[in-house]
């Protein structure tokens, strides 16, 4: 008989079979139980992340921050301010191969993800793990969500918000307003924000206007904007630029004909020199107006402020004071290089160290900085910034060869290291010059309108802020006596009064209590002369025996009706020979009131203001001619302006209507004791312009300059560019209240027969009226 088993008690031990399947029973439960945890978890850390998730009315509702342009009347852009530079531009506006670079190396799937391409991710996640330091998947939409609303630290969490954000600015705006936002919006380098700004601060042309390569070049920025810009890094910019076009072939947004011949295409950047320099004081003064009205908000708000300046005449009278200053400078002794450089070392080192010196010292326009390679009396040799080399002999070297001598003083020795200042000239000819220490302005006006059309308030505004046009109180000297005259007219005196130009001296009493003992500045006395001819030849006696006659106090009250600020010009008689302080904008104001029939009309130099989406904020215009305007008498402005018409066909500005071959404009000099300032002003109707040149910390210019030789011919410069088209005009109509008389004009009620014959003249003249039948002089001067 066979023995069964007995059954296993309760106290026996498991079977290692059902041991393992408890195990397995156990690890599964704690697998789905963790996974259902973290699910739970996660599904709670995403559902509390999309309740922190900001708003995004500032996408919905995008401005973004614009800087302030300055622009001239014609819209060409002079300045602008503002620590980004951005253009704001519509999509719609944008071209479409732009767009269609940008999407192709950024985020080609742009248009069929809904803000987080998840194929994208997956490459992502691998690359991340075969190399942590790799690019993230990251698409236009998540760009946007990380550059508005998100710190730039890299980490899980931060990309988990970047994808939940994505997703919900997907959901909320639309393609084409997402892709506008990016475009707008991106870091391009050189403070360029958008695509519109990088078109114009990389390529110095509208959006609208690039190419293929451009765009491709465009779109290759944004991974690393200064690594890769093309101003500073040409070879990895081209890299980028390739590697977008092959993205835009493969994505089939261009040909393989387009891909080659963008890939051929030579492409030309803007150079730095390239900016608006010539309108930097103008554009300032503009900066200052609008942010006194607006304070900061003026450097974000996207303001185009339009000026009355126009672009071709602010060009000209920038060249046209600038080539003044450096001729003078011509004239000076040279001053020595402005600093040295130990080329010692390697060809890589020397190298190295010119690019530092020349980075410290940079070019000035056409004055172009440079190191000196070899030096002898004969010859110099110089490095530029941009690795030319150049040479300079002849001629060139006339006005440093003191500084090549061997027995210059060092600082003044021009050797090997020295940096130095070059010019090119006529024929590609260098000559070694000099940053000039004298300074200049310049500026024109209408005088109908009193709108600014150019101004220049000095030579260089990175060297010296200071606007000398508006800022610069100089002795006007005698480009102030047309207003004495014009003063003279109305207390009876005529053009064809007599004067005598005979020496004169002054106890202190008479005079402020300072003798004075005045001169002609040629140092000769022509006696009895016309006060037409006195004016025109600049005749010092006569014009202080006129204000002695009409009295100080009486001419200063009348430089008050042209704008000067009789505070400024002392009632004494050195007032007649323009020792007081004017601006170079109150003296073109001043003429402007000459010339404008003896209206006077505010200087006006901005005309409208728009903001980012071109709505019009605000807009001046200049106030229609009106006899509340009037501050002389029209025909003292016609008489006056008679006077200086005679001074640009006869006198010390002949120079004038000989070079610009007009009958039609009128101007006067002016130059101060030993030449310390230098003046002209002038006009033709529809124009006036006043030039000033001088030094800072006023000293002599020279024995031998003058107003005539240093100032005029900047005005002539600028005048043939702002009167080329301009016709040449008849004479004005006579107003009421003049008669002419044997070829002169004269006031009505102050002819020969009852005017002032003469002053300081010993006998009397044949016509004089008797002593019975004249009006006293005391009468007739009395205010």
């Amino acid at each position: 008989m066979r023995f069964l088993e007995p059954s296993a008690s309760p106290d026996s031990p498991p079977s290692p079979r059902r041991t393992a399947w408890r195990l397995a029973r156990w690890a599964a439960g704690f697998v789905l139980g963790a996974a259902l945890s973290c699910t739970l978890v996660g599904a709670a850390l995403v559902a509390y992340m999309v309740e922190q998730l900001p708003d995004i009315a500032a996408l919905t509702d995008y401005r973004p921050r614009l800087p302030m342009r300055i622009l001239s009347a014609e819209g060409e852009l002079l300045g602008e301010f503002g620590e980004e530079r951005r253009r704001f531009t519509p999509i719609a506006e944008i071209p479409k191969v732009m767009q269609e670079a940008v999407v192709a190396v950024e985020d080609e799937r742009f248009h069929e993800h809904h803000g987080v391409d998840y194929k994208g991710v997956l490459r992502a996640g691998v690359a991340s793990l075969l190399n942590p330091r790799s690019q993230g998947a990251s698409t236009i939409t998540m760009q946007v969500a990380r550059n508005f609303y998100l710190p730039t630290r890299k980490d899980y969490v931060r990309k988990l918000y970047e994808m939940l954000l994505a997703f919900k600015i997907d959901r909320e705006l639309s393609k084409e307003q997402i892709l506008e936002i990016y475009m707008n919006q991106i870091y391009l380098g050189q403070r360029a924000y958008g695509y519109a700004a990088a078109s114009e601060t990389y390529l110095g042309k509208p959006l609208a206007a690039v190419s293929v390569a451009e765009a491709a070049m465009l779109a290759g920025l944004p991974q690393s904007p200064n690594r890769a810009n093309p101003l500073t890094n040409l070879r990895l910019a081209t890299q980028r630029q390739r590697h977008v076009l092959n993205r835009m072939r493969e994505n089939a947004v261009i040909d393989e004909a387009q891909w080659t011949a963008a890939r051929a295409e030579t492409l030309r950047f803007r150079t730095q020199r390239s900016g608006p320099r010539h309108a930097q004081y103008v554009a300032e003064t503009a900066r200052q107006l609008i942010h006194s009205q607006y304070g900061d908000e003026a450097y974000t708000r996207g303001l185009d402020v339009t000026l009355t300046v126009t672009a071709n005449e602010q060009r000209a009278a920038y060249r046209a004071l600038r080539r003044g200053i450096l001729e003078f400078e011509s004239r000076q002794p040279y001053r020595g290089p402005e600093a040295h450089v130990d080329l010692g070392g390697d060809a890589a080192e020397q190298d190295a160290r010119i690019a530092e010196a020349l980075a410290d010292h940079p070019d000035n326009d056409e004055l172009r900085s440079a190191v000196v390679l070899s030096a002898s009396a004969k010859k110099v040799e110089a490095q530029l910034s941009d690795g030319e080399t150049v040479s300079i002999a002849g001629d060139g070297l006339k006005q440093a060869a003191a500084g090549l001598s061997p027995r210059a003083a060092t600082n003044r020795r021009i050797r090997p290291g020295s940096v130095i200042r070059v010019v090119k000239g006529a024929h590609d000819a260098w000559t070694i010059t000099q940053l000039p220490e004298v300074e200049g302005a310049f500026v024109a006006m209408e005088p109908a309108t009193g709108s600014i059309r150019a101004l220049v308030g000095g030579f260089d505004h990175a060297k010296n802020q200071f606007n000398h046009v508006t800022q610069a109180w100089r002795q006007p000297g005698s480009s102030l006596k047309p207003f004495i005259y014009s003063a003279a007219l109305e207390k009876g005196f005529m053009p064809s009064t007599l004067v005598n130009d005979a020496p004169i001296a002054f106890e202190a009493a008479d005079n402020g209590g300072q003798a004075w003992a005045p001169k002609n500045s040629d140092g000769k006395f022509d006696g009895p002369i016309t006060m037409r001819q006195a004016l025109a030849m600049s005749k010092n006696m006569v014009s202080i025996r006129i204000l002695q006659a009409i009295g100080a106090t009486y001419g200063q009250e009348w430089l008050g009706r042209f704008g000067f600020d009789p505070d400024k010009h002392p009632p004494y008689l050195t007032m007649a020979l323009g020792a007081g302080s004017a601006t170079p904008l109150q003296l073109a104001s001043a003429y402007s009131v000459l010339a404008n029939g003896g209206l006077r009309t505010a200087p006006l130099l901005v005309r409208r203001i728009t903001d980012g989406r071109g709505r019009l904020l605000n807009e001046w215009q200049p106030p229609a001619p009106d006899e509340s305007m009037r501050v002389i008498d029209a025909r003292n402005a016609f008489v006056t302006t008679e006077l200086l018409r005679e001074v640009t066909r006869s006198g010390t500005a002949a120079r004038a209507g000989a070079v610009l071959k007009r009958s039609d404009i009128a101007g006067k000099t002016g130059t101060t004791n030993d030449a310390v300032d230098a003046w002209f002003a002038g006009f033709q109707r529809r124009l006036v312009a006043a030039v000033w040149m001088g030094y800072d910390t006023p000293r002599p210019l020279g024995d031998r300059e003058s107003g005539g030789g240093l100032s005029m011919p900047v005005w002539l410069d600028f005048m043939k560019v702002a009167l080329k088209d301009v016709p040449v005009e008849g004479d004005a109509p006579p107003p009421a209240g003049v008669v002419r008389l044997d070829g002169e004009w004269y006031f009505e009620e102050h002819t020969p027969d009852t005017g002032i014959k003469s002053m300081g003249v010993e006998e009397i003249q044949p016509n004089a009226p008797s002593v019975e039948s004249r009006k006293s002089i005391l009468d007739l001067f009395k205010p």
